[in-house]
């Protein structure tokens, strides 16, 4: 690799930890804002979203330029494919933090809203699950990828167990309706980020070992 590729990719690594840091703030303050009642980490969530936008730009188009000058081979190739895919699932999954900030924002209105199903445990899972993703891209840790597999069955244990909860605690509390839609959309954000970190993980485990593990689990 010559010192110029090498400093180009050196780059690119900055770039993408910098946008996935911007999106797991987003993801905790989104989560935050809904589970302690705080519509202003929501918003900050919803105004930030350009920027992690402008980001994803950014990172693209550094991509593309090192395809185009440097014609990378082997593993460099490879981290760059990574990266493009890798951040795709981050702009996603910032929009949807914003998705769940916006609903958050309506929420805190409502008093005396008793959330029916575990979205404290949902939230801390997904959360949990990104982290994990991300740190297994910096620390090359196909290992610990593949937990993030795991866990995702997990979240759609809680996500499949929702259903029936909301649909118990509109039967009780018609009046509630509009908000527990809300909590609905809420959950169902949250199961997507985790889709996306998932991704993440397989990215990663192909990243490292060259393997692609999408569609194979069991």
């Amino acid at each position: 690799m010559t010192l110029i590729l090498q400093g180009e990719i050196d780059k690119l690594r900055r770039l993408i930890s910098t946008l996935a840091t911007h999106v797991e703030e987003a993801v905790r303050k989104a989560a935050t804002s809904i589970l302690e009642g705080k519509p202003e980490l929501a918003i900050s969530v919803i105004d930030r979203d350009q920027e992690i936008d402008d980001m994803e730009v950014e990172v693209e188009e550094e991509c593309l330029k090192i395809l185009a000058l440097h014609q990378p081979v082997a593993q460099d190739l490879r981290y760059i494919v990574t990266v493009l895919k890798m951040n795709n699932d981050l702009e996603r999954i910032g929009d949807l933090a914003k998705n769940c900030a916006q609903q958050s924002v309506h929420l805190a209105h409502q008093k005396g809203l008793v959330i029916p199903y575990d979205l404290s445990g949902m939230a801390k899972k997904v959360q949990q699950m990104l982290q994990k993703s991300l740190d297994a891209l910096v620390e090359s840790d196909s290992l610990l990828a593949r937990a993030v597999l795991d866990a995702d069955d997990e979240v759609d244990a809680i996500d499949a167990q929702m259903y029936p909860e909301v649909q118990e605690a509109i039967l009780e509390h018609p009046e509630q309706m509009q908000s527990l839609v809300r909590l609905l959309k809420v959950a169902q954000n949250l199961e997507r980020i985790g889709d996306h970190a998932t991704n993440i993980a397989e990215d990663v485990i192909y990243l490292i070992e060259g393997e692609i593990v999408r569609h194979r689990r069991k």
